[in-house]
């Protein structure tokens, strides 16, 4: 079983304090506030680490799933936009809406739309997020 580590440091009361989030064992480390979050501040969010995640996670699997069917890919590009809302219960991560684009040396349109519905799916976090929508945008690109 994996292990990962991240971790978190927040100072001060929730409007007014400021934090930083770090991971991979130096490989990242940034700030984020509430200004970040819920205004147009500067650092990162939770939310667009989410996103991180979800795109980074997405794109490995696509990959995989691509390689595996005879087609591994020379370049894989996705952008994840969160979806952050205020609904009755509260903030929430109500949709991610995920935008790849991939230069796939011979492979089919239908069997690259299937590939990247399974990757997205089936990649573990996809799983985790459990009852947030994913909605897919698949592109393949020439040269």
């Amino acid at each position: 079983m994996k292990v990962r580590k991240a971790q978190a440091v927040w100072q001060g009361t929730l409007r007014e304090g400021q934090g930083t989030v770090s991971f991979g064992e130096g490989a990242f480390e940034g700030p984020y506030s509430w200004a970040g979050r819920f205004e147009e501040g500067p650092g990162t969010n939770p939310e667009e680490l989410l996103g991180a995640a979800e795109a980074a996670c997405f794109t490995m699997s696509l990959s995989s799933g691509l390689t595996r069917a005879g087609h591994p890919p020379e370049r894989i590009e996705t952008t994840a936009n969160v979806h952050f809302e205020k609904l009755e219960g509260g903030w929430t991560v109500t949709r991610i809406e995920l935008e790849t684009e991939a230069r796939v040396p011979g492979v089919e349109e239908q069997a690259f739309q299937e590939l990247a519905e399974n990757a997205k799916t089936t990649c573990p976090i996809s799983r985790a997020l459990g009852p947030v929508e994913l909605v897919l945008e698949a592109r393949l690109t020439s040269g």
